[in-house]
């Protein structure tokens, strides 16, 4: 029998959700298209405040004309900047990959590090972005990815009541086993796309409601 979100402890209630989620959507996956680790570097970064559907729009192009990170430092930065324009805050975003890439030449020999400590070196990368490298490029399951979905939901589904990203992500690796810290982002993420959207959660029609203490219940 399923536990209630009134009397299931947080730690109860997170691992059901997970066994949940895991039945939703069995075949989750990233979303982003890449060919090597550098390729989904930039691609996570391009990601921020942008739709993966948009990036993977954008990125033939630009890994057509600058495939490696060694292309990447010394493309043209008004070229860089035109290329992923349609992704947002694209300025900024140039300049990260640029310089990460940058780097990733002088100071990795051309390679992406594989080292949290040391991808949390390269310009416009925080957790977020090292944690989907490490999982997806490497096979290292080091932390929870935390976007806009895993931060939302988190904090409806009651499992959480921080805010900050690093500290939702502390929560979620103690209440979580480590083999599943990624695949509980990806499939939260598919779960706050297709369900519990940010301005109207479609809470009657979620799997979830009976452990979340913030789903609407129509009487």
């Amino acid at each position: 029998m399923s536990i209630t979100r009134k009397r299931a402890s947080k730690k109860q209630r997170a691992l059901e959700i997970l066994i949940l989620l895991k039945r939703l959507y069995p075949d989750a996956t990233c979303s982003l298209n890449y060919d090597s680790p550098v390729q989904l570097l930039v691609a996570t970064i391009l990601s921020a405040q942008c739709t993966d559907e948009r990036v993977n729009k954008v990125t033939p192009e630009l890994f057509k004309r600058f495939p490696d990170a060694h292309t990447l430092a010394k493309a043209d930065r008004e070229e860089l900047e035109n290329l992923i324009h349609s992704t947002g805050f694209y300025r900024n975003k140039a300049k990260n990959i640029q310089n990460a890439c940058q780097k990733i030449v002088t100071d990795f020999n051309g390679k992406v590090p594989q080292r949290m400590e040391e991808l949390l070196t390269l310009s416009g990368v925080a957790r977020k972005t090292a944690n989907v490298v490490l999982a997806h490029a490497f096979n290292q399951i080091q932390g929870v990815t935390v976007d806009t979905h895993v931060k939302r939901l988190s904090n409806r589904l009651g499992l959480t009541e921080n805010t900050d990203p690093v500290k939702i992500e502390r929560d979620l690796m103690g209440l979580l086993p480590q083999p599943d810290w990624e695949n509980w982002s990806i499939r939260l993420i598919y779960h706050g796309r297709a369900v519990c959207k940010a301005r109207q959660p479609n809470c009657q029609n979620c799997q979830l409601i009976h452990l979340c203490p913030n789903a609407e219940v129509k009487e």
